[in-house]
């Protein structure tokens, strides 16, 4: 029987300045869904990138006083230097304005659509926000400033390429509603709801080449006109799969997958939840299955944002606290709805609770008494089903499961975190220094007590750096070290988690 496949992907985030702790979110959680469905069988492809092709991007590279392109490269080099201080595990990487796979598809994806119908062209006025790349009507601003920037929008009047989305309003609407095109939490479903109820108005899909600056995939059959960057962004899911160069992983992972998961932060659901599934259904391809909505990142309550300039960067904090604080932080603190706010002295304490304080002191105690009652080598004695570690070993990977399947990383976490708070508590009740006091004295029963305790907590351990491999990779194969015999015996116990220094820098 073929193992399922689960397509999983992060948005693809301007390059107008340098990564940021809050596109690091995203990238940890996908990261996080990718280790633990391959880890349960499952083939899973992962996907990251860069969208380059923004008039944002232009702006900045003008701003900098360097070409589009050199400024694009640099900044997108730094993206994809992202997997190793986070430790990810992409399988694709895809930056829209060098990969050859992307206009190639970009285009074919155009004409399907327009020889649905559904693409046509007329003069528009409206107010523009730069920072969003998107057309808002007045209702839509807050004080006639944009929600989400806090910026006056340009009054722009225009020629552009529209795509008919008020086609699909009721299609959208039955998908959503039925759960076939799955939108968590159920807070963002409803709010997708109510904005197609609300009534779906055509968009445009082409800006001009002079206002583009000549940056961006020209419009098939109208060089007068660039792609839309959103357009030209969300095709990114099915280009970098080779649609529209005939590559054989389109059909594996997309017209074929069993699930199409996308990863995307709240402020982007729009785009998402309704303009992508609506050109979908134009093109008449397959449309996501999963669209999982993460909140914001703040600094003193203020979004995260590169624009904005309240930024963190998440390589130089990995270099400082290490990467396994910085992914553990990300997954443990930040909650499933709302936002959350970061210093680095909520990530070192955290890190230093957890870490230092819990799963380290923890092995480092299981190891050193392997090691001071029976010399370093695990008995072979079978762990004792009367102990209620047992039971908690056996639930937690459901739990897990079921945590991440509603998308909830904290919940996943605690979890896992109840084989620690076991360990500890069985360890006080079953006092092992006592059983061992005991069999010194010739207690043959306590010498048995005493090497059911300790294959117990060793195996409960081992689960535990088992469970762990999908949140903090690095951690968990260093505790899986700790435990793995080498010509019988048990390392000796070493420090795993070294106790971080309290730094109140942004970094």
């Amino acid at each position: 029987m073929t193992a399922p496949r689960r397509y999983i992907t992060t948005t693809i985030p301007y390059v107008n300045a340098r990564p940021h702790l809050g596109f690091a979110l995203e990238l940890v959680q996908a990261d996080t869904l990718a280790r633990h469905h391959r880890r349960r069988g499952e083939q899973v492809r992962l996907l990251s990138g860069t969208d380059d092709n923004s008039l944002k991007n232009v702006l900045a590279a003008e701003a900098a006083g360097t070409d589009v392109q050199s400024f694009v490269d640099r900044n997108a080099d730094a993206f994809a230097a992202l997997r190793g201080p986070l430790a990810l595990s992409f399988d694709d990487f895809i930056r829209t304005s060098s990969d050859p796979r992307h206009r190639v598809g970009v285009e074919r994806l155009w004409r399907r659509c327009a020889a649905s119908g559904d693409l046509y062209r007329r003069e528009y006025e409206g107010l523009y926000c730069v920072g969003c790349e998107q057309f808002y009507t007045p209702d839509e601003l807050v004080d006639g400033r944009c929600g989400e920037h806090g910026t006056e929008p340009q009054l722009v009047t225009e020629e552009n390429w529209f795509f008919r989305l008020s086609r699909y309003a009721g299609r959208l609407h039955q998908l959503i509603s039925s759960g076939d095109l799955r939108i968590e939490p159920v807070a963002r479903r409803n709010e997708v709801l109510a904005l197609v109820e609300g009534g779906l108005h055509d968009f445009s899909v082409s800006r001009s080449h002079s206002r583009a600056r000549g940056w961006g995939i020209p419009v098939p059959e109208d060089p007068s006109q660039v792609v839309y960057v959103w357009w030209d962004a969300l095709g990114n899911y099915v280009t970098s799969l080779g649609y529209g160069t005939d590559d054989t992983a389109y059909d594996q992972w997309w017209a074929t997958s069993e699930r199409r998961v996308h990863l995307v932060g709240k402020g982007v659901v729009r785009f998402h939840a309704v303009y992508w599934p609506a050109m979908l259904l134009s093109a008449g391809l397959p449309l996501p299955t999963d669209i999982l909505v993460h909140d914001y990142l703040t600094v003193d309550g203020r979004k995260i944002s590169k624009s904005a300039g309240t930024t963190v960067d998440p390589a130089a904090l990995a270099a400082a606290h290490g990467t396994d604080a910085v992914r553990w932080w990300l997954l443990r603190d930040v909650p499933r709805i709302g936002d959350a706010d970061f210093t680095p002295d909520r990530l070192t304490g955290r890190a230093d609770a957890d870490f230092a304080g819990g799963l380290g002191n923890l092995i480092h105690r299981i190891v050193t008494m392997v090691h001071r009652f029976r010399g370093g080598t695990v008995p072979v004695s079978a762990p004792s089903s009367g102990l209620a570690l047992v039971d908690v070993c056996r639930k937690v990977p459901g739990l897990v499961d079921a945590a991440l399947a509603d998308f909830d990383f904290r919940r996943a976490i605690r979890a896992v975190w109840n084989i620690v708070e076991e360990a500890n508590r069985c360890i006080d009740a079953t006092r092992p220094w006592e059983l061992a006091r005991a069999e010194r004295q010739g207690d043959g029963e306590a010498a048995k007590r005493l090497d059911t305790v300790l294959v117990t907590l060793v195996t409960a351990c081992r689960v535990l750096a088992d469970e762990l491999r999908s949140f903090i990779p690095d951690a968990a194969t260093r505790i899986a070290a700790q435990l793995t015999p080498v010509e019988g015996r048990l390392p000796a116990a070493q420090p795993l988690f070294p106790r971080l220094q309290e730094d109140t820098r942004l970094v």
